[in-house]
C-alpha cells in the first residue's frame, strides 16, 4: 500500500495594504511519504526520483539541496531541536518537477512517530533568488488544526518589509490539505496565503489526469509570480532591497 497521496487544489494570495491585490491559481501537490520514493520510481509510469521524466522528484530540490538524503537531513535537524527521530515517518508536500523544472515557494515536511502522532513541521520557504529558510517547529498537542507562529527571518517578496510575523494554520493531511499563512506587521495584517486540496491515490492513472489538468503548472508558477510583482510595482508599491545573501538557513522555532 502507497502512502504517498495528490492534492488537486488552488492556491491563494490577498494583500490587504499599501494596496490591496488578490489572485488564485490552480495547482495540484504531491504529498510524497520519502520512505517510498524508491517504491514510486518502479511502480509510476510517469514518474522518476533523481532522474528525468513527465514527473519527477529530486532530493537536491529541497533540503541541504545537495542531492543528500532528505531523510537524514530531517534527522539531523530534529535531533538539534531535541526530537526523537526513532521509528518517524516523514511526508513531504511540494510540487512535483514537471519536465523536468519546479520552483517551490513553500514546502512542508510532516514528522509522525511510530503511532501516527504528528510530531514536528519543518516549513521550507524559498525566494526567487536561490535562497531558502526553513523553519521547524515541535508539535506539542496532536490536534487536527496545528497552529505556529514566528519572526519572519527571511526576503522573500520585495514587496514586503522584513519586520513581520508569521501565523501558520494547517490542517494534518487527509482527504484534505489546507495550509494557511497570516503576515502581519506592527499595523495589522498584510497578507493572507492559502493552499487547499482535495486528495486522490498516487498511481500512473491520477497523476496523467493532474498533468492534463496542470500541463504547465511549475513553470507557470515562476512566470506568474513575476506577472503578479510587476502588477504590484505598477501599483506603486514600494520595492525592498534585499540586503543579506544566503543559501540554506534553519531556525527551530520552539
Amino acid at each position: 500500500m502507497i502512502n504517498s497521496s495528490i492534492y488537486n487544489g488552488h492556491v491563494i494570495h490577498k494583500r490587504f495594504k499599501p494596496k490591496v491585490h488578490y489572485f488564485k491559481y490552480n495547482v495540484f501537490s504531491l504529498l510524497i511519504d520519502l520512505s517510498e520514493l524508491d517504491q514510486l520510481d518502479k511502480k509510476i509510469n510517469l514518474f522518476s526520483y533523481n532522474r528525468f521524466n513527465l514527473v519527477s522528484f529530486y532530493d537536491k530540490d529541497h533540503g541541504d539541496r545537495n542531492g543528500t538524503s532528505l531523510i537524514e537531513w530531517v534527522n539531523k535537524n530534529l535531533e538539534k531541536n531535541k526530537i526523537s527521530t526513532e521509528n518517524i515517518s516523514i511526508k513531504l508536500l511540494c510540487y512535483p518537477r514537471i519536465l523536468g523544472f519546479v520552483f517551490n515557494p513553500l514546502s512542508v515536511f510532516y514528522v509522525y512517530d511510530q503511532s501516527k502522532q504528528l510530531i514536528a513541521i519543518l516549513y521550507e520557504v524559498k525566494n526567487t533568488f536561490g535562497e531558502q529558510h526553513t523553519y521547524i517547529f515541535r508539535v506539542e498537542e496532536d490536534n487536527n488544526l496545528i497552529q505556529n507562529n514566528c519572526s519572519k527571518k527571511f526576503h522573500v517578496s520585495p514587496f514586503i518589509e522584513m519586520k513581520c510575523n508569521y501565523f501558520f494554520r494547517i490542517l494534518k493531511p487527509g482527504n484534505k490539505i489546507s495550509v494557511v499563512i497570516d503576515q502581519y506587521d506592527s499595523e495589522g495584517k498584510i497578507l493572507f496565503a492559502s493552499q487547499e486540496g482535495v486528495r486522490t491515490d498516487l498511481n500512473s492513472k491520477y497523476l496523467f489526469k493532474s498533468y492534463i489538468k496542470h500541463p504547465i503548472m511549475t513553470f507557470k508558477i515562476i512566470l506568474a509570480i513575476h506577472y503578479e510583482a510587476f502588477k504590484l510595482w505598477a501599483k506603486g508599491i514600494k520595492f525592498i532591497k534585499k540586503n543579506i545573501k544566503i543559501k540554506n538557513n534553519i531556525t527551530i522555532e520552539n
